[in-house]
């Protein structure tokens, strides 16, 4: 580990570091939610990153610095799809609410609670106007998230990749501090995309990593990160990288993916060797917590 970056680890005051809770569920589109999930009302089964959010606030260490939470409404209001964004309205109103926090506080560093995989845009997009040139991304999902309102899929929780690195809805653009280039941005753990994005991955010039370049070391992604040239990393890490054989943590069941020891040592590595100023933590489907859901659903003394 570099001296002076441990040094700073140490210095720095607990206000610098925000834990932004952002529930987030509407950037999955309906109809997937209930192909993946047809075991649960599909209104539960759409809802169920808000749980999954609860669930690691409540597993995860206390923060000892700042909390704010974007206010996710849990009604019907704002679903409908315009401009070949699903739920427009409502991702797009919580991306507001969400960058004026971070405006308002002013963080040096975010870890962000999701929610579906779009909850990275807002804190990313502030940490490349801060730090500028300096950031890099590493985005360790199963799926590129590289998708545009072009796409054929409407689910605003696969576009992050493609806002992140300047391309997509205009609209959305206008609203971010700042873009990353595709050159210091990285897919870790890709191993399954539809057709149409294929075209995104190879021609926007971002690096994708598969899982078994990643199985025995992590020195593939962080020589990738060296030559960018930056110090500083955010990453994002979607639950369904996680192999499904061995833990079905996301929304999607996805096998061959990384282990759990892997996606461990490999988010080890990265903080030994660079500061990271970013984790979000997303696409959280906590399955038997909604099960319990519907089993206790209608119990005395609980409604």
């Amino acid at each position: 580990m570099n001296a002076s970056r441990a040094a700073d680890h140490t210095v720095r005051g607990d206000d610098s570091h925000l834990r932004l809770v952002w529930p987030q569920w509407q950037g999955a589109g309906a109809d997937m939610v209930r192909q993946l999930m047809p075991d649960f009302p599909p209104d539960a089964a759409r809802r169920g990153y808000a749980t999954g959010t609860a669930v690691l606030e409540a597993v995860l260490p206390p923060h000892s610095g700042p909390t704010a939470t974007v206010a996710v409404p849990m009604g019907d209001d704002g679903l409908a799809e315009s401009g070949s964004i699903e739920a427009r309205e409502a991702v797009t109103r919580q991306l507001a609410d969400a960058l004026a926090i971070l405006q308002d506080q002013r963080p040096e560093r975010i870890t962000t609670l999701g929610g579906d995989c779009s909850v990275s845009v807002a804190p990313f997009s502030y940490l490349a106007d801060r730090y500028g040139d300096d950031l890099a991304v590493v985005w360790i999902d199963s799926h590129p998230d590289i998708g545009t309102p072009d796409s054929a899929y409407h689910g605003y929780h696969s576009m992050p990749v493609a806002h992140l690195t300047g391309n997509g809805d205009p609209d959305i653009l206008r609203r971010l501090p700042a873009t990353v280039a595709p050159a210091r941005l990285a897919l870790a753990g890709l191993h399954q995309w539809t057709e149409d994005d294929a075209p995104h991955i190879t021609g926007r010039g971002v690096t994708a990593f598969a899982p078994d370049t990643l199985r025995t070391s992590t020195r593939p992604l962080t020589d990738w990160l060296t030559a960018t040239g930056c110090t500083r990393v955010a990453v994002h890490f979607d639950v369904d990288t996680i192999d499904s054989n061995e833990a079905g943590l996301g929304l999607g069941q996805v096998p061959g993916g990384l282990t759990k020891a892997q996606t461990r040592r490999v988010g080890r590595d990265l903080d030994a060797a660079f500061d990271v100023v970013g984790l979000t933590i997303a696409e959280f489907v906590p399955r038997q917590v909604l099960h319990l859901q519907q089993t206790l659903a209608g119990f005395p003394l609980l409604s």
